[in-house]
């Protein structure tokens, strides 16, 4: 193929999943030129898997992306067909926002974004190759022989690296969804000398909606109370004619179908090679992992207003498709059902992640970014948050500025960033709310209390929506301050109020905010013993809320917060011999090696690095011994 000189741009983004999209559209805002290329553009930011957007630390997730001035919180604002509060009966570190998608409008919301957006260039086209001179990158090269430079790329390609699709005995090569798989690019990054490694994940079922008996499910309604992903959409536009998903079971009768056909399950026959998803698993894995379960839940998922496909949320599976069909005529409501698409399990190539810096450039190639299932992550949530920070660090490094990096601390990004590029990890990695310590302090609710100010400096948060968190802020601080200054005296009122709620009474005066931090009472319920107070909205007293009545554990949250920052500020010079400390430990020398920490807060998370090994380094960076030892060398 003869190649010729096309474009150049500031960054290139290779692959427009849901970290693609967000990687290109933080370039471009950042005032970068730049060009997003994917195979199909018909797969912009597509859903090849569970049609929603949220849960369990992935609600998160989409409100940190919206704080720092990314593009899916308001994307699933426009095209949701059903919001949910999830954990609304714990605490708020675990409560979580998700939301039903509309699969097809949400690709075709985000891919209308990104042709409006002025420095952004959205093409098709396959990269074959990197153009890639003295350990750095320069551009991209396509199937058709177009050479695009560039000063920074970002790889997203997903799951369609080396792509293969897997049903019972049949495998091809595919990306999602029967797209076309990258397979030059996955050969070319080998030759590059990147670590890669193989990866699985999977998708249940699609039945036709009309084919279902919804009289023997569950109902599953949306929230009647307003709630958005986006902190800049307004409680009005909050839809009130949500559709409903249902909740089945498998049974007995399914177990034994699968338990009859495990002999043909991929899975278990060494068909699929890749390493699959711990937290999600498929149903033949469930089965045999636990098998005491009589029975496994089931959500029926609409896929969108204009079609009939059902997503069978937890039917996840690979075996042939006869069996799958039987499993499907074995659930209650289903019994009828017509299977409109087959469950598949696909494999694909992952870049091993401890092979990149915390703002996901790779070590190896400067200038070279990586973000999403590229990563080894699984999920649309874990993918965006990822393409965010990867754009925005591509764009920073064209710029000649410092790297942006958000710690552990920050938000839900920052852990898993930490977590991929200190930990790596041996399967697709999922967000839970189990592996942030401070989660208490990373909650959904104070996302742009934590990050709206770095995304205005950055220059993602456009000044109407700065201005109006600022605003929000303000009052927030202002009503917990008045709230500290005025006293309530037990009158009758407040003892008979008190009675009602089964407490105990006022045995003297107290201040208002002692009096919110009890369980049993509400800021509108205090207010009302309160001369009148300013105009608050739902979201702001939620905060007023939360602030006061959990004050105590979050400053004690806060504090170990302070501890880490002075560990995080301490870097380990780059250049740093580890094999020259003969105090350090083998496994721990090893393990230095092969992660490369820049802090000496990211080394000490390492598994196989202990305190002492952290003692000794500390020891010898602060005493300068690490530049004698080179200088005897």
């Amino acid at each position: 193929m003869e190649e010729y000189q096309a474009d150049q741009y500031d960054v290139i983004v290779v692959g427009a999943g849901h970290a693609g999209c967000e990687a290109a559209l933080a370039s471009s805002r950042m005032g970068n030129k730049t060009l997003l290329i994917t195979i199909n553009l018909d797969m912009v930011a597509f859903m090849p898997c569970n049609p929603s957007v949220g849960g369990p630390a992935k609600g998160v997730v989409v409100r940190e992306i919206d704080a720092l001035g990314g593009e899916m919180g308001k994307n699933i604002d426009k095209t949701y067909i059903q919001m949910r509060m999830l954990n609304t009966g714990k605490g708020p570190a675990v409560r979580a926002l998700r939301a039903q998608a509309d699969k097809h409008a949400y690709h075709r919301a985000m891919k209308y974004t990104i042709e409006q957006e002025p420095n952004l260039t959205l093409r098709q086209g396959i990269v074959e190759r990197l153009i890639v001179e003295d350990n750095v990158c320069k551009g991209v090269v396509t199937s058709t022989g177009a050479r695009y430079g560039a000063k920074a790329v970002v790889i997203t390609t997903g799951t369609a690296l080396r792509g293969e699709i897997i049903i019972g005995e049949l495998k091809y090569s595919s990306g999602p969804n029967n797209s076309q798989p990258s397979i030059g690019l996955a050969d070319h990054l080998k030759e590059l000398g990147l670590e890669i490694t193989r990866f699985k994940t999977g998708t249940p079922p699609r039945v036709k909606s009309s084919t279902i008996d919804y009289s023997v499910t569950e109902i599953q309604p949306g929230d009647t109370t307003p709630n958005h992903f986006s902190f800049s959409t307004p409680d009005s536009a909050y839809k009130q004619d949500q559709v409903p998903c249902w909740l089945t079971y498998t049974n007995k009768r399914t177990h034994e179908i699968i338990e009859e056909n495990l002999h043909r399950a991929p899975m278990f026959t060494g068909i699929v090679k890749g390493v699959g998803a711990r937290y999600c698993p498929s149903i033949e894995d469930k089965i045999v992992r636990f098998n005491d379960k009589p029975r496994h839940q089931l959500f029926l998922e609409p896929e969108g207003l204009d079609n009939e496909e059902i997503y069978v949320q937890g039917f996840s599976t690979s075996l042939p498709e006869d069996v799958q069909l039987k499993m499907l005529h074995s659930i209650a409501g289903l019994e009828k059902a017509e299977m409109m698409r087959t469950g598949y399990a696909i494999e694909y190539d992952v870049v091993v992640p401890h092979q990149l810096r915390p703002t996901l450039e790779t070590k190896k190639i400067a200038n070279l970014f990586t973000a999403g299932q590229t990563n080894g992550t699984s999920g649309y949530e874990e993918a965006a948050g990822q393409g965010l920070i990867a754009g925005i660090n591509a764009a920073l490094k064209v710029q000649g500025k410092e790297p942006f990096v958000l710690k552990r601390s920050d938000g839900y990004i920052g852990v898993m960033i930490d977590d991929l590029v200190t930990k790596g990890t041996n399967e697709p990695y999922r967000l839970l709310t189990s592996r942030a310590e401070y989660r208490l302090i990373l909650r959904h609710d104070n996302a742009d209390f934590r990050l709206t100010e770095m995304g205005h400096t950055i220059g993602l948060v456009k000044e109407e929506q700065y201005q109006a968190f600022l605003a929000k802020k303000e009052k927030v601080e202002a009503e917990i301050a008045r709230l500290e200054h005025l006293r309530l005296k037990p009158t009758k009122e407040i003892q008979a109020f008190l009675a009602t709620k089964e407490a105990a009474p006022l045995k003297d005066g107290v201040i208002a905010k002692e009096f919110l931090r009890r369980p049993e009472v509400s800021y509108l319920e205090l207010c009302q013993f309160l001369p009148e107070g300013p105009s608050l909205t739902n979201k702001e007293i939620e905060q007023i809320e939360i602030q006061v009545k959990y004050e105590g554990y979050i400053k004690k949250a806060l504090e170990k917060v302070e501890k880490l920052k002075r560990m995080e500020e301490k870097r380990i010079p780059e250049n740093i011999d580890y094999d020259a400390i003969n105090s350090l430990a083998t496994e721990a020398r090893q393990k230095l090696n092969k992660i490369r920490p820049e802090t000496i807060a990211q080394a000490s998370r390492i598994s196989g690095v202990n305190p002492s090994d952290i003692s000794i380094l500390m020891v010898y960076i602060e005493q300068g011994k690490i530049a004698k030892i080179q200088e005897n060398a």
